[in-house]
């Protein structure tokens, strides 16, 4: 389903630096993921074990054909179209690889190249593409690509694999891993709007992943309401189970991707980018701002997500002491 092109004119956003779509859980959890001991020296074992730069190239394009003006030239034009939307000068190389599962994967060291999988291509449209390959250069543009390898390493290999790593308590670095990936998803999704600044495609593009390309069959509105009953919905145990689900996940459920997307829009910022311009610049405005913002807006997330589960939990074992009371006097007064 390759779909209809759209090459309506987009907003080249000169010179915008990632920290203006990251996520401030992403960057908590970037530093929390640098803190776990033992991560460093995880990392570079890892990197000295693959033979760095060129092994990973290996490792990943053995099986896939390099994108270029005569090899998938819609995808090569799509990518430099994507590129100058956000401004991004540096080469970037493109693989299509054939695999069945929709993935899209940004791998590799001090030369970043992005991975699609042909199942991508086959159930996406055209504008959806540019969604996933936005998506991909954000996380080049962030400096996620080093940290995605090492995690894609160890799925690939796993750690009983990597004996070079024993006496690591490798169960916190693997933990810490999938939740800054997690993370790190939802800023990336920011760039992908940003990158074909179309709400409805980056949206659908979540539905299609979670339930396939038969558009005419599913309604992006209704999904959406699912996408928020979802993410906002449920009781105690319900937010418990969606905590336990996700641990050994690297993507988060599209459901949450979708919500927190929609959220991002509705609070303004994206508009605030590609309408009013107003955004943080890459060079010395981005190097010199104050962390402490960062900070306080990561903690305000993950303190609204921690308070929230422990008031629900309150909340039920509240409402069953309230009924084992009540039955206990009843039976009482029979």
């Amino acid at each position: 389903m390759t779909g209809v092109p759209t090459d309506r004119p987009r907003k080249i956003l000169t010179g915008i630096a990632p920290v203006s779509w990251e996520h401030p859980a992403d960057r908590a959890a970037l530093q929390g993921l640098r803190a776990v001991p033992g991560f460093d020296t995880a990392v570079k074992k890892i990197l000295a074990f693959i033979g760095g730069e060129q092994g990973v190239r290996l490792i990943f394009q053995a099986n896939a054909v390099k994108v270029g003006p005569k090899q998938f030239p819609r995808l090569h034009s799509m990518l430099a179209d994507v590129k100058t939307t956000l401004d991004w000068e540096k080469d970037v190389e493109l693989y299509v690889s054939q695999t069945p599962i929709a993935n899209a994967m940004a791998v590799g060291f001090d030369e970043p190249f992005i991975v699609i999988h042909s199942g991508t291509m086959s159930l996406l449209n055209d504008d959806e593409q540019r969604v996933v390959l936005g998506h991909e250069l954000g996380h080049v543009m962030s400096g996620h690509a080093l940290y995605h390898t090492i995690l894609y390493l160890i799925v690939l290999f796993g750690f009983a694999n990597l004996p070079f790593l024993a006496g690591l308590a490798l169960l916190p670095i693997r933990l810490a891993l999938m939740e800054w990936y997690r993370k790190s998803e939802l800023s990336s999704d920011r760039a992908g709007l940003l990158a074909c600044q179309s709400r409805e495609d980056s949206l659908r593009l979540n539905m299609k992943f979670a339930g396939g390309g038969d558009t005419s069959a599913m309604d992006l509105d209704v999904y959406m309401e699912q996408a928020k009953e979802y993410a906002e919905g449920g009781g105690p145990l319900d937010t418990i189970y969606k905590i336990l689900n996700t641990l050994d996940l690297d993507h988060p459920f599209s459901s949450i991707r979708a919500a927190e997307l929609q959220k991002w829009i509705d609070e303004g910022e994206y508009d605030k980018i590609v309408v009013d311009g107003q955004y943080t610049h890459r060079g010395a405005e981005a190097e010199d701002r104050p962390l402490t913002g960062d900070i306080s807006e990561a903690a305000g997330y993950y303190g609204r997500e921690a308070k929230e589960t422990v008031g629900q939990v309150l909340e039920a074992a509240k409402k069953a002491g309230q009924a084992f009371t009540q039955a206990f006097k009843d039976a009482t007064n029979k």
